[in-house]
């Protein structure tokens, strides 16, 4: 099994403890899903950790060292014009779509819209749990 979680999942996935996002975090690793990311969405991850959150750069440097722990990198080679009312979304899409994910999962209203693409399917963390 293969997913993409988005920015805000992985932000409420390494952030909070006991949150939804977290548990299903260790639930996949314990089960040995492949969890993908792009550079994209690490770099936006960066900026949001930065900007929201008030993190020194070296404690953003120790974060990313414990998510690269958990992610696989692709490099989409594919531009997609998908979702229209937020398009700084389409990295996700393209990162699953790359990786070959069977969900993303995430709390964005603009991707959550969309349930599906390319037999993606679009799920919160709450439904995912459920699934793994």
């Amino acid at each position: 099994m293969v997913v993409t979680f988005d920015t805000n999942v992985l932000l409420s996935a390494t952030l909070w403890d006991g949150s939804v996002a977290q548990k299903l975090l260790y639930d996949l690793i314990r089960q040995n899903v492949k969890i993908y990311s792009s550079l994209e969405i690490l770099n936006e991850y960066q900026r949001v950790l930065k900007r929201d959150f008030d993190f020194s750069d070296e404690e953003i440097t120790e974060i990313m060292e414990k998510v690269l722990t958990f992610v696989t990198l692709v490099k989409p080679k594919e531009k997609v014009k998908v979702v229209i009312e937020d398009p700084s979304d389409n990295v996700i899409i393209e990162c699953a779509f790359e990786s070959k994910s069977k969900y993303i999962i995430t709390y964005d209203p603009h991707l959550l819209k969309l349930k599906e693409y390319k037999d993606i399917q679009i799920i919160k963390p709450e439904i995912a749990r459920a699934i793994f």
